[in-house]
């Protein structure tokens, strides 16, 4: 297959640049604790400096890999429920991932900055806005959840402007950057209990040593 037959089909959503799948439990946000099946994309253009995949960013080490493929590997899985993650997943056209999985009966879960236009159909959309890159205003309506990373007291803010965008529905939830845990746990903590309206969000996958 050559270059052409290749971009065709990322364009396409026929292929994807995979950068790994693999079956877990879901660690962090609303649906922490079940199982899923994770494919993470590679490729992202927001660039956070915190990232901790920062070997997803560059899609090129990532070859096309058969969306056929993709969903025939996660339908085996028990638990019938894929994450799309990445990068940014949302680089690429997921319309036909979202379609073969759904003729599966598989739920669809994606995690997103939501710096691009939003493809595919979902079941959950987990909204994790970046300030570098900020979310297209269309996406705010059709977020599930909001997840806000907080690495330093002005990232609160950040997370208010965004909690004014979304649906009344929409979750909210501060998450403390992982190297920065022990210090900004106490500032979310003492913020959610003036602030109820959040909840907190931990990478609880990542106390359990788990993928």
């Amino acid at each position: 297959m050559d270059n052409q037959q290749n971009d065709e089909l990322l364009l396409s959503g026929k292929m994807l640049p995979l950068m790994e799948e693999f079956y877990t439990i879901q660690g962090e946000g609303f649906n922490t604790g079940q199982a899923a099946y994770f494919i993470r994309v590679g490729g992202c253009d927001v660039g956070c400096h915190w990232c901790d995949v920062k070997e997803s960013w560059n899609a090129k080490l990532f070859p096309p890999t058969p969306t056929d493929a993709i969903v025939a590997n996660a339908e085996q899985f028990p638990a019938k429920a894929v994450v799309v993650t990445g990068g940014e997943p949302l680089m690429y056209n997921l319309d036909y991932l979202c379609s073969e999985l759904k003729n599966k009966q598989v739920k669809r879960f994606l995690e997103t900055s939501g710096s691009h236009p939003l493809s595919g159909d979902w079941d959950w959309i987990c909204l994790s806005p970046k300030k570098n890159s900020p979310p297209l205003k269309a996406i705010y309506s059709k977020a599930d959840e909001l997840k806000v990373i907080i690495s330093n007291s002005g990232d609160l803010d950040w997370a208010e402007k965004n909690a004014k965008r979304v649906n009344e529905k929409c979750i909210l939830y501060l998450q403390p950057e992982w190297s920065k845990a022990k210090e900004m746990i106490p500032l979310i903590t003492e913020y959610i209990m003036a602030n109820p309206r959040w909840k907190v969000s931990l990478q609880s996958h990542k106390y359990m040593n788990i993928p």
